[in-house]
């Protein structure tokens, strides 16, 4: 990755969060940020690069006045889409973001086929699924960021219940991006520590049904939805990408044969390099866990084949 340019679709609170904690760890050579709202844009662009006098290196922060001023990216990153309203139905939901998702792969093919996508947009693992479909590049290159942001939520979860071990808690989560997400406590630990030999199973209970609403428990507050921690985990996956640092993280991607399943996008272990997946790591699951994962996918196609229903792929 010579350029060590990343384009970010998408310059609301999330996108504009992912390109100032890129620019503040100096991880890249240039961001740039693009929106339907040029201005919004423009504006977060001139605000974080203005703020770039005090980060580790120079980098350069651009507004993307036109889709082909994301020509050469290493790396784009998708957080574009609409939030569900209240008089919409999850068909509705699915067919808005699905034909923005399309528009902006479009844009991605045209003027950076040589980029990896990072999807962002919800529903996540079904519009990660779009991005494989419309694009058809090797499986590698296309990723959907949700188990960064959940295990982070999960780890902040444990630390709360413990009271220890900030900075040493890792927290892995498999499936989908939603209230069907799996925790496995079994192989999350703090300081290298077994989780199951901290916490009680009732302990446990409850850290996954707060961390399984950590985003509803924000909006509760705020009145909107979570950018800092969604912003810091995507700029993570970036970094590990441009720096080919091969760490492992939940990640959506394209299953062919993984854990019995094809052609459909979910959360499991990856390793992050140059190349995107690196390597997806399957992991030896229990019946019930198998069970739960099940239930997981069968959520994700049932978004998928609201789609083929349609007639988007068509």
């Amino acid at each position: 990755m010579v350029g060590r340019k990343v384009g970010i679709v998408g310059a609301g609170f999330v996108g504009a969060t992912a390109a100032y904690s890129l620019t503040m760890t100096g991880r890249c050579h240039e961001v740039v940020l693009y929106d339907i709202n040029s201005d919004l844009a423009i504006g977060k662009a001139i605000d974080i690069g203005q703020s770039t006098s005090y980060s580790p290196r120079g980098t350069i922060v651009n507004a993307a006045v036109d889709a082909s001023d994301l020509k050469d990216c290493d790396i784009v990153v998708i957080t574009a889409g609409v939030p569900r309203k209240s008089d919409m139905t999850r068909a509705d939901l699915l067919m808005i973001n699905a034909k923005i998702m399309k528009d902006v792969v479009n844009n991605v093919m045209k003027y950076s086929p040589d980029a990896i996508i990072l999807c962002v947009s919800n529903p996540l693992d079904i519009m990660t699924y779009v991005a494989h479909q419309m694009t058809g590049w090797d499986r590698r290159r296309i990723i959907g960021m949700a188990g960064a942001l959940d295990g982070a939520r999960m780890a902040y979860q444990i630390h709360k219940k413990v009271g220890y071990g900030s900075g040493q808690t890792r927290a892995m989560l498999i499936g989908d991006h939603g209230q069907n997400m799996i925790p496995l406590p079994e192989i999350s630990a703090i300081g290298g520590v077994p989780l199951d030999q901290i916490v009680t199973k009732q302990d446990m209970e409850d850290i996954i049904a707060r961390t399984k609403d950590g985003g509803a428990e924000i909006v509760k507050h705020l009145g909107t939805s979570a950018y800092y921690a969604p912003g810091r985990a995507i700029a993570v996956m970036v970094e590990a990408m441009l720096d080919d640092s091969q760490i492992v993280m939940p990640s959506s991607v394209m299953l062919d044969g993984e854990y019995g399943y094809k052609d459909v996008c979910v959360g499991v272990p990856v390793v992050l390099g140059s190349n995107g997946v690196e390597r997806i790591i399957e992991l030896d699951l229990d019946e019930d866990t198998k069970a739960k994962f099940k239930i997981s996918v069968d959520s994700i196609r049932e978004g998928i084949d609201i789609l083929k229903e349609n007639d988007f792929f068509v």
